[in-house]
C-alpha cells in the first residue's frame, strides 16, 4: 500500500519543477522582448559602465605630422627597434595581415589598429589569448598614446607618435 505522505511528495514536487520551469520560460521571453526595440541593438543600447568615450580620450592625443609607428620591444623573429609605419589601417597576427607575427601564441588575425580622426585605435579581434595595452586586458576600442606598450602573446610593441 502506497502511503499518503510519499504521495504528497512527489505531487510536491512536481508542482515545484513546474513552477521553476514556468519561471524560467516568463524570464527568457522576457528577455527576447527587451531587444525588440526597432534601429537599437541591446549591446549599444546600454554602454557598460567603465566604457570610456574615445572623444574624450582623444583629446590632447593626436597623430603629429610623421606617421606614428610600432616599435619592437621583443618580438620572435624580429630584431629590437624596428618599426612599422602605422600609415593606414593594419593587422597583427600569424596569418596574412599587415604586421606578421612569429608567435604560438598569436592568432590568425589577432588584433586591429585604425585611425579614427587623430587617433590610433587598438581593438582585439575576438583572438583566443588576448590583446594587451599597458598589462591590462583589451576590451573593446581603446586609444594609443605614445609610449603605450602592445602585448600579443610573448610579442611586445611601443607605440610612437612621431
Amino acid at each position: 500500500m502506497v502511503e499518503p505522505a510519499s504521495v504528497a511528495l512527489k505531487f510536491a514536487f512536481l508542482a515545484i519543477l513546474y513552477l521553476f520551469l514556468l519561471w524560467v520560460t516568463r524570464s527568457a521571453l522576457k528577455d527576447l522582448r527587451r531587444g525588440t526595440q526597432p534601429g537599437v541593438s541591446a549591446i549599444a543600447a546600454t554602454p557598460p559602465p567603465d566604457a570610456t568615450g574615445l572623444h574624450a580620450a582623444a583629446r590632447g592625443v593626436g597623430v603629429g605630422g610623421d606617421a606614428p609607428r610600432l616599435v619592437v620591444e621583443s618580438v620572435p623573429g624580429l630584431q629590437r627597434g624596428a618599426a612599422y609605419d602605422l600609415v593606414g589601417d593594419c593587422t597583427l597576427g600569424r596569418g596574412d595581415v599587415e604586421i606578421h607575427l612569429e608567435d604560438p601564441f598569436a592568432s590568425g588575425r589577432h588584433a586591429q589598429l585604425t585611425r579614427q580622426g587623430s587617433v590610433i585605435v587598438l581593438e582585439d579581434l575576438g583572438s583566443t589569448n588576448g590583446t594587451y595595452l599597458n598589462e591590462e586586458p583589451v576590451q573593446g576600442p581603446q586609444p594609443l598614446h605614445p609610449g603605450d606598450r602592445v602585448r600579443i602573446g610573448d610579442s611586445v610593441f611601443i607605440f610612437e607618435d612621431s
